[in-house]
C-alpha cells in the first residue's frame, strides 16, 4: 500500500514513579466490578439448559427440546421469548450506559460502580425470587443498569490509576474479573443442577448477589483518581493523589500535562457534541468498531449459550455444563496470559495474533459439524468428534481472550483525551451492549437457519476484524493517556484529521517517541 504507514510508539514518554501497592490495591477492587458482568454472562446459558427453569417459565421451549432428539438438533431452542431473558440485560445496560457518562464524569467513578453494584443486587434478589417471566425480564433489566456503570467507569478507572507502562496489565484485572466471574457461574451451574426439587436455578440466579455485594463494598473504599479529580476542579487534591499512587514527589511533568488536559476539558462545554468533531475522528472510529467486532467475534455464541450449543452439538445433562466450565477455565487462564504479555508485546501482535488463532477454530468447528449434522439437523456427535469440537472451541476462546477479550477494553480506555474521555467510554460501553443485545437476541434463530454456517458467518467477520487492525489501529503501549493524541498524529490515515493546533505539547514540549514505518 504506497504511501501507507505503521506506526510504532513502543518507548513513549515516561514519568517517574513506580508500581506501588496502593495502586494494585485500589485496580484490584476496581476490577471486582467485572465480576458482576461476567457472572451474568456465565450463568444466563447454563439455567437456559436446566430442565425445571424451562417447564416453569418455557413450557415451549421445553417441549422443542424433548422433540429435537429425534428431529432437527439446530432448532431446539429457538424461541424468542428464551432469548428475550438473555438480552433484555445488554438493551438495558445500553441505555444506563448514558446516564452512567454523566455520572463519572460530574461525581467521579467510583459512585458510577457504586451506583451499579447496588442496582446489580436488587436485578440478582428479583431474578432469585421469580415467579413469572415478567419478574425475570425486570431483574434482567436491573441487573442490566448495574453492568453499563459498572462497565462504563471501571475500565476508565483502571486506566487512569495504573502507571503507563503498566497500563495494560492492571487495565486487564478487570476482564480477568470477568472470566473468573464466568468460571464461577458456570461451576455454580454444574453444582445446582443437581440439587433436587428442580429449584437448582433459583440459586444460580440469587448467587449473582455476592459479586454485586463485593463491588458494592468495595467501591465504597476506592479513592477518586488524579485525573477525575482535577476534571471536576480539585487541582490540590488530584496532585496529593499522585503523589500518593505514583510513590514519588518527582510528579511535576505528569501533573503538569493533568493540568493541560484539565484547560482543554474546561472550554468543552458539551462532550457529546464535540466528540464528533474531525480531530476526534479516530477515537470515536475505535469506540465504535472495536466493541462491534468484539460481539460479532462469535464469542457470546460461547459464554452465553455454551450449555445450549453443547446440548444442541449431542451434549446430555451435566455432559453440556461440565464443557462449558472447561471453557471458562480457559478464559481465566488466557486472561492471565494477556495480563503478563499486552505490556511486552503490545496491543496489535496480540489482537493480529488472535484473530488468526479464532479464524482456523471457527472453521474447524463449523466443518466438524457439517460433516455430523449436514443441513438437516439429524445426527449424532461420536466422542472423537466431540472432544475435537471441544478443543477448537477452547483454542478458540483462548484466542479471544487474549486478544480482543481484553484489548476490545483496554484499548478504548486509553485513548480518549480527558474532555471527551466519559462520552467515549459510554459510547463503547451502549455500542458493546446494543450489538451483544442483536447477537443474544438473534443467535439461537441464526442457529436454526445458518445452521453450521452460522460459525463461517463469524470466521468472516474475523477476517474483517483482523484486517481492520492491521491497517488503522497503531500501537498504544507505554503511552501515557495524556500524551496519546501524538500515536494519532503519526499514523499513515489518521494524522490527516489532526492539526498541529490539537497537540496540547504543540508549543515544543517532548511528547511520546514515535516512530513511522512505511510501508
Amino acid at each position: 500500500m504506497a504511501g501507507g504507514a505503521f506506526v510504532d510508539t513502543a518507548g513513549g514518554k515516561q514519568y517517574p514513579g513506580k508500581l506501588t501497592l496502593y495502586v494494585v490495591f485500589t485496580c484490584v477492587v476496581a476490577s471486582t466490578g467485572g465480576l458482576i458482568f461476567g457472572y451474568d454472562i456465565g450463568i444466563s446459558g447454563g439455567v437456559t439448559s436446566m430442565d425445571p427453569f424451562l417447564l416453569k417459565f418455557f413450557p415451549e421451549v421445553y417441549r422443542q427440546k424433548q422433540a429435537a432428539s429425534k428431529s432437527n438438533q439446530y432448532c431446539q431452542y429457538d424461541n424468542q421469548l428464551l432469548q428475550a431473558f438473555t438480552s433484555s440485560l445488554y438493551l438495558a445496560a445500553l441505555v444506563a450506559s448514558f446516564f452512567a457518562s454523566t455520572v463519572t464524569r460530574v461525581l467521579g467513578r467510583k459512585w458510577s460502580m457504586l451506583a451499579g453494584g447496588f442496582t446489580f443486587l436488587v436485578g440478582a434478589a428479583l431474578n432469585g425470587a421469580a415467579q413469572n417471566v415478567a419478574m425475570l425480564i425486570v431483574g434482567r433489566m436491573l441487573l442490566g443498569v448495574g453492568i453499563g456503570f459498572a462497565n462504563q467507569s471501571v475500565p476508565v478507572y483502571l486506566s487512569e490509576m495504573a502507571p503507563a507502562h503498566l497500563r495494560g496489565m492492571l487495565n486487564i484485572g478487570f476482564q480477568l474479573m470477568i472470566t473468573i466471574g464466568i468460571l464461577a457461574a458456570e461451576l455454580i451451574n454444574y453444582g445446582t443442577n443437581k440439587i433436587k426439587g428442580g429449584h437448582g436455578w433459583r440459586v444460580s440466579l440469587a448467587l449473582a448477589a455476592v459479586p454485586a455485594v463485593i463491588i458494592t463494598v468495595g467501591a465504597l473504599f476506592l479513592p477518586d483518581t488524579p485525573n477525575s479529580l482535577m476534571e471536576r476542579g480539585h487541582p490540590e487534591a488530584s496532585r496529593r493523589m499522585l503523589r500518593r499512587i505514583r510513590g514519588t514527589d518527582d510528579i511535576g511533568e505528569e501533573y503538569a500535562d493533568l493540568v493541560a488536559a484539565r484547560e482543554i476539558s474546561k472550554q468543552v462545554q458539551h462532550p457529546w457534541r464535540n466528540i464528533l468533531m474531525r480531530k476526534y475522528r479516530a477515537q470515536l472510529t475505535m469506540a465504535v468498531l472495536i466493541p462491534f467486532f468484539q460481539q460479532v467475534s462469535g464469542i457470546n455464541v460461547i459464554n452465553f449459550y455454551a450449555p445450549v450449543l453443547f446440548e444442541t452439538l449431542g451434549f446430555r445433562g451435566d455432559a453440556s455444563l461440565l464443557s462449558s466450565v472447561m471453557t471458562g477455565g480457559v478464559l481465566v487462564l488466557g486472561s492471565v496470559v494477556s495480563m503478563f504479555t499486552v505490556d511486552r508485546l503490545g496491543r496489535r501482535k496480540l489482537f493480529l495474533q488472535g484473530g488468526a488463532q479464532m479464524l482456523v477454530s471457527q472453521i474447524a468447528v463449523g466443518t466438524l459439524i457439517a460433516v455430523r449434522f449436514g443441513t438437516s439437523g439429524v445426527g449424532e456427535m461420536p466422542r472423537g468428534y466431540a472432544a475435537a469440537v471441544v478443543l477448537f472451541i477452547c483454542v478458540y476462546v483462548a484466542g479471544f481472550v487474549w486478544s480482543w477479550g481484553a484489548l476490545g477494553w483496554l484499548v478504548p480506555s486509553e485513548i480518549f483525551p480527558l474532555e471527551i474521555r466519559s462520552a467515549g467510554q459510554s459510547i463503547t460501553v451502549s455500542v458493546n451492549m446494543f450489538f451483544t443485545f442483536v447477537i443474544a437476541q438473534a443467535f439461537l434463530t441464526m442457529l436454526c437457519h445458518m445452521k453450521f454456517g452460522l460459525f463461517y458467518f463469524f470466521a468472516g467477520w474475523v477476517v474483517v476484524m483482523t484486517t481492520f487492525v492491521a491497517f488503522f489501529l497503531p500501537e498504544t503501549k507505554n503511552v501515557p493517556m495524556e500524551e496519546m493524541v501524538l500515536v494519532w498524529k503519526g499514523h499513515w490515515f489518521w494524522s490527516r484529521f489532526i492539526g498541529d493546533a490539537d497537540d496540547i505539547h504543540a508549543g515544543g514540549k517532548s511528547g511520546a517517541a514515535v516512530d513511522v514505518i512505511t510501508i
